[in-house]
């Protein structure tokens, strides 16, 4: 059985061919994603349109981000990184096109289900998955299974408050939150105020010699540990899985494992 796979993010679509266990003929195309959601969705068709030309699949399954009511394969709720995206139809959409089965979900449920198929989840039947990037995004598992919640909001865990002293709704609804102080995001914006020159997580630590740097690198890591010590608690998982570009950095899993002494 060959399906047509695509991973919908702020910054890529990624793309790719399920068969048998294995991804073939990988591809990138930029999302240009603040050209919004209606641009996303014929980008979406365009990708499909050039695989038909060289692959014969039998359905099609799309990871993406936003809350994503599954069933439907419809966007619950996106935020402002792609405008207009919230209440797109993605799976009538392709079905439409294609006229071949096609499945939506989450893409942090998406690396949640291959974490429990092929990675670090096997043999784990509680366990949580966050990202770190643009935002904080989860999923959990339980028992076995995939939990999307009664709305399929489930594992937002970048929506918990962790710092009520900063809420402000009226001007951020998720002021306040996980993700506004753990995300590469939150990193990057505390690291341009100190330099506007590090622009981004590899700049950011491939400038660890500075103490300056250093210092806002850790105190990022110390609100990572913030919020997965209360996940932990609530949930009491037998397995975290981390994930992000960033969770490839060795500064990262080797601090955030000696915060765990002091919290």
């Amino acid at each position: 059985m060959r399906i047509m796979t695509l991973d919908v993010g702020g910054t890529a679509v990624k793309s790719g061919v399920y068969c048998d266990g294995t991804l073939e003929d990988i591809g990138e195309y930029p999302t240009e994603a603040k050209k919004g959601g209606g641009h996303v969705a014929a980008l979406i068709e365009t990708i499909i349109k050039e695989y038909e030309k060289r692959h014969k699949f039998t359905g099609i399954g799309v990871s993406t981000a936003g809350q994503v009511d599954s069933v439907k394969g419809r966007i619950i709720y996106a935020n402002d990184n792609i405008p207009g995206y919230t209440g797109m139809e993605i799976k009538s959409i392709i079905e439409d096109r294609f006229g071949k089965p096609a499945a939506v979900i989450n893409d942090v449920n998406a690396a949640a289900l291959g974490e429990a198929r092929y990675g670090a989840g096997q043999g784990e039947k509680d366990f949580i998955c966050l990202t770190y990037g643009t935002g904080v995004g989860g999923a959990v598992f339980v028992k076995g299974k995939l939990y999307e919640g009664s709305s399929f909001s489930a594992g937002e865990a970048g929506a918990v408050v962790v710092h009520p002293e900063d809420r402000d709704p009226q001007s951020d609804i998720f002021s306040g939150c996980y993700e506004r102080y753990a995300s590469v995001t939150a990193l990057v914006k505390r690291a341009q105020e100190y330099d506007s020159r590090l622009t981004n997580g590899r700049v950011i630590f491939r400038d660890l010699e500075r103490s300056g740097v250093r210092q806002i690198v850790e105190e990022w890591i110390r609100e990572i540990v913030y919020g997965l010590t209360s996940l932990i608690h609530v949930l009491n998982p037998s397995c975290i899985i981390l994930g992000g570009g960033v969770m490839e950095q060795e500064y990262v899993l080797k601090k955030s494992g000696s915060c765990w002494v002091y919290i």
